[in-house]
């Protein structure tokens, strides 16, 4: 099982994060979310060694020339959309790709067939306000009415509380974010470290 932390938007954390064990690192473009990256920090990113961690940019309804952009700058990033993105939007960049399905019932899972190329499709919480980084965790028990695939990425809401119940439905990937902040868009290294020692234990 793997391990994404998002959010990040500093070079101390991402370091810390990288050293920690994280797989993935997200990055979010999205000009609405107070955890948007800023271009100085995405130009720090080009030189970066990421080690063992893959980097992931998550979009939100963006124009291929802001997707274009990043795969430029930055070798082997794996493309994240979070918003109404379809399919042939999505593989156009040839690049590994990861679709996010707002979970608002059991309905919501139909969507999982609309992206057959999707290299993971990342479960997260339903929002009429947002496209994500709600904070609050989606009914898992309507996972019990599915499958679960190989490359499915739980996200929303996930704790150092609760990642071990999350461990439990035995996704491909748990997706973290506010859940190790202090306050809003500031990571939190203490609870980094105790949402990767629950996880391992989980």
């Amino acid at each position: 099982m793997k391990l994404k932390i998002c959010g990040i938007r500093d070079k101390d954390i991402l370091q810390y994060a990288c050293e920690a064990g994280f797989d993935f690192v997200g990055f979010i473009m999205a000009n609405e979310s107070p955890r948007k990256i800023s271009d100085d920090f995405l130009a720090s990113l080009e030189n970066f060694n990421f080690h063992d961690t893959s980097p992931v940019f998550v979009f939100a309804n963006p124009s291929a020339d802001e997707v274009n952009n990043i795969i430029a700058k930055i070798e082997n990033s794996i493309l994240q959309f979070h918003g109404d993105e379809d399919e042939n939007f999505c593989k156009q960049f040839n690049q590994s790709f990861w679709k996010t399905i707002r979970v608002r019932n059991t309905q919501s899972f139909e969507k999982v067939n609309d992206f057959p190329s999707a290299d993971a499709l990342l479960l997260e919480t339903f929002s009429n306000d947002a496209y994500g980084g709600t904070g609050k965790v989606f009914d898992w028990t309507l996972l019990e009415k599915i499958a679960l695939q190989e490359k499915f990425v739980i996200a929303g809401g996930i704790n150092p509380d609760n990642i071990q119940q999350a461990v439990t439905l035995n996704p491909w990937c748990i997706d973290v974010n506010s859940g190790v902040e202090s306050s809003l868009a500031i990571k939190d290294k203490t609870l980094m470290d105790q949402i990767i020692i629950n996880f391992k234990n989980g």
